[in-house]
């Protein structure tokens, strides 16, 4: 799986991260959060990341194939 990196709060690798694959799918990175009450499949996870990261995305335009 290719792997481009489309959005970050920073330059670090362990900020939270938005990245397009060439499979057409986003990946996100953030916090596991260990609070959310929520009833998940054994091979689903959620991560929590800042509005932020999305309102720069969509400022951006989404322009998630024009980034691979």
């Amino acid at each position: 799986m290719k792997v481009t990196q489309l959005v970050s709060v920073c330059d670090l690798k362990d900020c939270p991260t938005i990245y397009v694959t060439d499979r057409e799918t986003l990946l996100v990175q953030g916090e596991t959060p260990a609070d959310h009450g929520l009833n998940l499949p054994a091979h689903e996870t959620v991560v929590e990341i800042p509005t932020e990261l999305v309102l720069d995305l969509v400022r951006r335009g989404l322009h998630v194939h024009e980034s691979r």
